[in-house]
């Protein structure tokens, strides 16, 4: 064996004691080891713990936000039929036979489809000059009633005075007033004065229905308009009944609108005051069809058709003026 082959590495064996020496070298007390540097891993774990819990929240608040809709689209659906369903039972009878109509049990839809009980509603006399007598009255009454509730209205809201609180007060005590206690003192006073069976003296009898109701929306209504409107209106020379008319008028336009469509509605399915002071030249659809009798009993085939062409002309002023309405119904929504 040669020399180079048993020298020893001294480099190597000198490294490795060193090491050695090192890795048993004890340490000195209270002295802690360093910790392994996992701090990039520690974050990402605890970033991911965060987001677990808001992701749960949001997909809680989701869901809960989602059975929410469901409901109310439920309950949508279960107001639609319950209001939807006399309307329709009264179109589909409207085409029903005069057999089918006294059926029982009843059907809802008509066996047989006919338009007889259309042509003999609309071929009696009286059913178009009771049409005309329908249209006068609501229009009259409504044109009435708000031309007496804008300037209270305005005027209550604007000035608030105590005697303005004790008179919308008194209106809504009059709203709670039932017809029937006020429709035979106002058919003798009517008849006094010359007016009985006329449309006039049956717009009035309206108006005292429509009117409580018309103060308090215009009230609501003109609540909501700010009074820098007026203010900048008089700086620029407008008096205050100009400033009502050019400035507040158009803003409250869809409040208008709807009051407008209440007074219709109150006056254009009245039957009691029609009933009560109207006798032939002034009656009203209504009475016209409540009159729809034969030997037998009502026909009810000639009254749903009659009913049915009477409801047209309330459902076509209501898409007219949905603008509005709804414009009407959102104005106090936002103040400022």
């Amino acid at each position: 064996m040669s020399i180079a082959e048993t020298r020893p590495t001294g480099g190597g064996t000198t490294g490795g004691n060193a090491a050695g020496e090192v890795a048993h070298r004890p340490r000195p007390a209270g002295v802690v080891p360093p910790a392994p540097n996992n701090s990039q891993e520690a974050q990402t774990t605890a970033a991911g713990n965060n987001r677990r819990p808001r992701r749960h929240h949001a997909e809680g608040l989701e869901a809960g936000k989602r059975s929410t809709r469901i409901i109310l689209w439920i309950l949508l659906a279960v107001a639609m039929v319950l209001y939807g369903f006399p309307f329709l039972y009264l179109l589909f009878t409207s085409f029903k036979t005069p057999i089918d109509t006294i059926a029982v049990p009843p059907t809802i839809l008509p066996r047989e489809w006919t338009l007889e009980n259309y042509v003999n509603a609309l071929g009696r006399s009286g059913v178009l000059a009771s049409f005309i007598n329908s249209a006068q009255t609501a229009i009259i009454s409504t044109l009435l009633s708000l031309i007496l509730a804008v300037p209270a209205a305005y005027g209550i809201t604007r000035y608030k005075t105590p005697s303005g609180r004790v008179f919308i007060m008194a209106a809504l005590v009059t709203r709670m007033v039932p017809p029937v206690a006020i429709g035979i003192p106002l058919a003798s006073m009517m008849s006094s004065v010359g007016l009985s069976d006329t449309p006039i003296a049956l717009s009035i009898a309206h108006t005292t229905i429509s009117l409580p109701l018309s103060i308090w929306l215009m009230s609501s209504f003109f609540e909501a308009v700010p009074r820098d409107l007026e203010e900048a209106a008089t700086v620029d020379g407008c008096s205050r009944l100009g400033a009502l008319w050019r400035v507040v008028i158009p803003v409250v336009s869809g409040g208008i609108a709807v009051t407008a469509i209440f007074a219709f509605l109150a006056s254009w399915n009245e039957f009691l005051f029609a009933l009560l002071m109207t006798a032939i030249r002034s009656q009203t659809t209504p009475v016209v069809i409540a009159n729809f009798q034969t030997q037998f009993g009502l026909d009810w085939g000639s009254m749903t058709a009659l009913a049915a062409v009477y409801s047209i002309p309330v459902i076509l002023l209501t898409l007219l003026l949905q603008r509005k309405i709804v414009a009407g119904m959102t104005l106090g929504a936002v103040k400022g």
